[in-house]
């Protein structure tokens, strides 16, 4: 059957939808789509081929050709709790490549090299340049309380009355709305930063500010666009109080997405970040296993899967 069917033709990072959402439902590969099907039995398609990120909620089941597909086309599967705040595991759409990854490591690994991304992630991120003369830890300090200061006069903005982050994982209602909006909000960025990561070709775990944490690059880069982002989505939402906050926010968070044009920069920036180390990318050795589905046209971004 499969030799029946035309080649698969994903679309490059840059023109995806950004990230869906899917509960209640069995996910499988029909016909040779991707489809979701009801209780009721009622098929609807998802063009997975032109997603960036999928998010699975409570109550889907996903078939092994579903999984393999996904995998192909070079979309991120990432099982998630209730409101798509607790990620459960991911699936990798390929993965780090090794000239890539050992880039990433020496920059991370050398002190000199580090301080330098991190100083680009800082400029990115403020629009001004870092203090001189400063270590990691004392400029991961500086941003914080900046980090802080911004959550207050954003959410003094909307209305919304905050009294810092503070939300458990564990007790997800106990939470108070703005924290409960923000987390949704920040769940929908980090899904779709990380698909970018990996379709670069990136390790998400060797960060540079973030460290020891599965999905530390994922964060460092997330950052650069939050407060542009999805944080005056999640404090908007907050103010306006709707009977389910955290679907509000996602749906908001994908329209800012597209407006922003999120998902045609981030890979870009990825490579500006850590060209900043000032080191040459070693060259991919000879027997480097080559991307998935190769693109011998090179439409897509650098490092993309497809």
């Amino acid at each position: 059957m499969s030799g029946l069917l035309p080649p698969l033709k994903p679309l490059p990072i840059k023109e995806r939808l950004s990230v869906i959402f899917i509960e209640r439902g069995e996910i499988d590969m029909l016909d040779g789509a991707f489809v979701v099907v009801d209780v009721t039995g009622v098929r609807t398609h998802i063009p997975v081929g032109g997603v960036a990120c999928i998010m699975l909620e409570p109550g889907t089941r996903v078939s092994h050709r579903a999984a393999a597909l996904a995998a192909r086309v070079g979309t991120l599967l990432v099982w998630v709790g209730e409101a798509g705040v607790r990620l459960y595991s991911a699936g990798q759409p390929g993965g780090a490549r090794s000239d890539r990854l050992l880039y990433q490591a020496r920059l991370a690994l050398d002190e000199g090299l580090r301080l330098k991304v991190v100083r680009k992630m800082y400029a990115l991120r403020f629009g001004e340049e870092p203090p001189a003369r400063r270590s990691v830890e004392q400029l991961r300090g500086i941003e914080g309380a900046r980090v802080r200061r911004t959550y207050q006069l954003i959410a003094q903005k909307f209305g919304v009355k905050w009294s810092g982050r503070d939300y458990d994982a564990q007790e997800w209602d106990a939470a108070d709305i703005p924290n409960r909006c923000l987390s949704a909000a920040t769940a929908c960025l980090y899904g779709v930063t990380e698909a970018a990561v990996l379709a670069a070709g990136y390790a998400p775990a060797v960060g540079f500010i973030h460290t020891g944490k599965p999905l530390s690059f994922v964060y460092d880069i997330a950052d650069l666009y939050k407060f542009d982002t999805v944080v005056p989505v999640a404090f908007k939402i907050a103010a306006d109080a709707p009977h389910n906050p955290e679907r509000a926010v996602r749906h908001a968070c994908r329209d800012i997405f597209r407006q922003s044009k999120l998902l045609e920069r981030i890979i870009p920036d990825i490579e500006d970040v850590l060209a900043a180390g000032e080191i040459p990318k070693p060259e991919a050795p000879p027997d480097a296993v080559a991307p998935a589905l190769p693109n011998p046209d090179s439409l897509g971004d650098a490092g993309h899967r497809s």
